[in-house]
């Protein structure tokens, strides 16, 4: 089944895929590794001879060992991963404990608004809205309706499939361009009513253009004159099946053949290559039948050339001769074994793989010859996606665009990251993609370190999932599985630099193998000097690690983690929590064995001590009702500089944001700024905003991006939210601050233990406080009037 790609939000859609037995979601989700096709096999044991049964058995009882084995040492990983946790926490008293753990559901809050953020994508066009918009523009119609002296320009094969009356009126008018008119036994029926009654049949809403159609009597009369219609979707659904009233036909050429068609003595008619509209050899069943309303409805590049061919005067040409329109493609860009999903997407706005021909390779098709190099059969799904995507940018198709990303990001396994992060790394690829390649890499890193895949992923791939802060990896195993891929990285170096050895030959570096003595320690340096400082070694537990040791005694760290130095007060620094870290806080990666450990740990302490109980409930029971923030701690966003000193500091506006784009329009910013201020308000964002006070600005920076991509700008365009007075100097965009209330101000997210101590003194004060009960002379007292 195809892919409905109008039912991804422009925002935060959690599912790829079409199928809903096999969507996956992605916020909050770890993902299983899935790969192309892996499917176990079951062998039957009742019959062959004896020694192959005696054999599968042996094999089948060892797979079984093998995996309850790989299930054992996975759980016993986790338990390790804990205890390291728990002998950290042991010494700790129970106020950095609650530190901890705040740390942790701050980073938590913000990987929840990351991840959104990574979700977020331009709104597409659907269907219904490019209807509404070719039916406003009138682009190619083909008959003319004429009623009570008005001309409403039409297209009759959308009016045919939505309509049975207009189905039977115009076939008597099969003629293009024809002028029919119109007897319509309605009463009350005039020019705006019919004009209301055409943008339904388009949209299948009733819009607000007249209000009587609202009324259930008219739409009863209505109803028994032209026709109840069936959804938008099912009668669109019907004319890409049955092409009924057809004017295009989509024809696929070589360049040689370009050059044949329009002559070779002269020069080939403008956009010849890509799409033209002539004369070509192709038979008849190698053409596609089509609606030059739909193409110009659903592509700017359809739009664009059957306006050129207008204007050029062919369409009188056409009308006179009762032809359609023949549009030649090259097929070197648009191979014709996707011309059929690109016309059924067209129609239904669902991307349907299985109506690809997969037959001998289509002249072009770069993915299909790559797969025969490679000694596969054929492309595999995502990759055919891969291909159809750079189509739909081509053709400015968005709705298709968005579909082959989704089909992608449903096959991202560990098997295909490594190469989904290639095409999406690439100028041509998807940044949408390449965000939740990374997301499954960051959430699947420890099974990527113990395969292969660790040693297929470039230097920039392992360097953006080691900075991240929701890596899920300990960060002992980070260290030690990024050491060995810089040894595999020197290890192939060593290979290439075998001039008279032919790789993979019985003296070849890959078959005798390498020592570690062997390595060049300063060629390892050189090849880890990108990445090691950005392993956080201070967190790297136990503490007595023999992998940091041995990192260490090989030089390839220089200096130990500062946790290790000895401080002013003859301890060790504490990089774990912010305000004990003496300069040296390192924020904890959000790794989930840590993290739960952390909470089962502060929860046994908390158990003994009910006061710090009451405290916790109290700061963080219902954060977006209680807001706490520090007033010295609000974060700089858009909306916090003057404007008239931003007036009076420039002359001129700056027309480029950041280098990449022009300067929306105004009423851009301002619906880009409004769609701002709505997720500020929201309880996730207000609460993300307690959690991290002290790094307010990290949360606004997480909503500009979303904001931005939701808008199909870059993210270097952030500036254009932060500060949209240096743009728009004599506007006021309001200075409304990111926090919606400073309510008890005295209240901060607690990070150190003076923190604590001054908010028990206020603590024990109210606990202490027992009014004595009122009597009944207070009561009746002036001062204290009773209910």
């Amino acid at each position: 089944m195809g892919v409905n790609a109008s039912s991804y939000p422009h925002s935060c859609s959690p599912r790829f895929g079409g199928n809903p037995q096999t969507q996956q979601t992605f916020i909050g989700a770890s993902y299983a590794p899935q790969g192309y096709g892996g499917e176990s096999k079951l062998y039957s044991l009742e019959h062959g001879p004896e020694k192959p049964q005696d054999k599968k058995k042996k094999s089948s009882g060892l797979a079984t060992l093998k995996r309850r084995f790989i299930k054992r040492r996975k759980s016993s990983r986790s338990a390790d991963h804990a205890r390291q946790m728990r002998e950290l926490l042991s010494g700790w008293d129970v106020r950095d404990v609650n530190a901890l753990v705040e740390e942790y559901e701050g980073t938590a809050a913000l990987k929840e608004l990351s991840l959104q953020a990574g979700l977020a994508r331009p709104e597409v066009r659907t269907l219904q809205r490019d209807l509404a918009t070719l039916y406003q523009h009138k682009y190619c119609t083909d008959v003319d309706l004429i009623f009570q002296d008005s001309c409403f320009p039409a297209h009759r094969a959308i009016l045919a499939a939505r309509c049975p009356f207009f189905k039977t009126l115009l076939s008597s008018s099969p003629g293009y361009g024809a002028e029919v008119l119109l007897d319509v036994g309605t009463v009350g029926m005039d020019a705006p009513m019919f004009s209301s009654l055409l943008h339904y049949l388009y949209t299948g809403e009733l819009g607000s253009e007249d209000a009587r159609l609202q009324n259930v009597d008219v739409l009863v009369r209505l109803s028994e004159e032209f026709g109840t219609p069936n959804s938008l979707e099912a009668d669109m659904r019907n004319l890409c099946e049955h092409i009924p009233y057809f004017d295009s036909l989509l024809s696929f050429s070589s360049d040689s053949e370009l050059v044949e068609a329009f002559g070779a003595g002269g020069p080939a008619p403008t956009g010849a290559g890509v799409g033209n509209t002539g004369v070509n050899h192709s038979s008849p069943d190698e053409e596609l039948r089509a609606h030059k309303a739909v193409l110009s409805a659903r592509s700017p590049f359809f739009r664009n050339l059957l306006q050129r061919r207008i204007r050029s005067g062919e369409e009188i040409t056409e009308r006179t001769l009762q032809t359609p329109t023949r549009i030649i493609l090259d097929e070197s860009i648009i191979p014709k074994k996707y011309a059929r999903v690109v016309l059924h997407c067209m129609y239904t706005d669902a991307v349907d793989l299985s109506l690809v021909l997969r037959g001998s390779p289509s002249e072009g098709s770069l993915g299909e010859v790559q797969a025969l190099v490679a000694g596969r059969g054929c492309m595999s799904r995502a990759e055919e996606a891969m291909e159809l995507y750079h189509i739909a940018l081509f053709l400015e198709f968005s709705m298709l665009a968005q579909g082959c990303e989704d089909i992608v990001a449903d096959s991202i396994s560990l098997d295909s990251v490594v190469a989904i992060l290639k095409w999406s790394s690439q100028p041509y690829g998807s940044k949408w993609v390449h965000r939740q390649a990374m997301h499954f890499l960051c959430e699947e890193f420890s099974q990527v370190m113990t395969s292969d895949v660790l040693y297929e992923l470039c230097k920039e791939h392992l360097l953006a999932a080691i900075q991240s802060d929701y890596l899920q990896a300990s960060e002992q195993d980070i260290l030690k599985y990024v050491v060995k891929w810089g040894e595999h990285q020197l290890i192939k170096r060593m290979a290439d630099r075998e001039p008279n050895l032919l790789s993979g030959t019985a003296h070849s570096v890959n078959k005798r193998g390498v020592k570690r003595r062997d390595l060049d320690l300063e060629e390892l340096k050189e090849i880890l000097s990108p990445l090691l400082p950005f392993v956080r070694t201070e967190h790297i537990l136990p503490t007595n690690s023999e992998v940091l040791s041995d990192t260490m005694k090989r030089g390839l760290i220089s200096t130990p983690p500062s946790d290790m130095l000895p401080t002013a007060e003859g301890g060790k620094a504490n990089a774990w929590l912010r305000q004990k870290s003496a300069g040296i806080y390192v924020r904890p990666r959000l790794f989930s064995p840590y993290v739960e450990e952390a909470k089962a740990v502060l929860e046994e302490m908390m158990v003994e001590q009910t006061d710090l109980v009451r405290l916790r409930m109290v700061r963080m029971s219902n954060v977006p009702d209680t807001l706490y923030m520090v007033n010295n701690a609000v974060p700089q966003c858009c909306h916090m500089i003057n404007h008239q000193q931003m007036a009076g500091s420039q002359t001129a506006p700056p027309s480029v944001v950041a280098n990449e784009i022009p300067v929306p329009r105004l009423a851009v910013v301002k619906e880009m700024i409004r769609r701002l201020q709505e997720l500020r308000h929201t309880d996730q964002v207000q609460r993300a905003y307690a959690l991290n006070c002290g790094e307010g600005a990290t949360v606004s920076y997480e909503l500009q991006i979303r904001v931005l991509r939701e808008f199909g700008l870059p993210d270097g365009a952030a500036e254009l939210l932060q500060n949209p007075h240096k743009f728009f100097p004599e506007e006021r965009f309001g200075d409304e601050s990111p926090v919606l209330a400073l309510r008890q101000s005295g209240r901060c997210r607690v990070n150190s233990t003076p923190a604590v101590e001054s908010m028990f003194t206020d603590l024990e004060a109210l606990v202490g406080f027992h009014p004595s009960a009122p009597t009944s002379s207070t009561l009746s007292s002036p001062d204290h009037p009773g209910p």
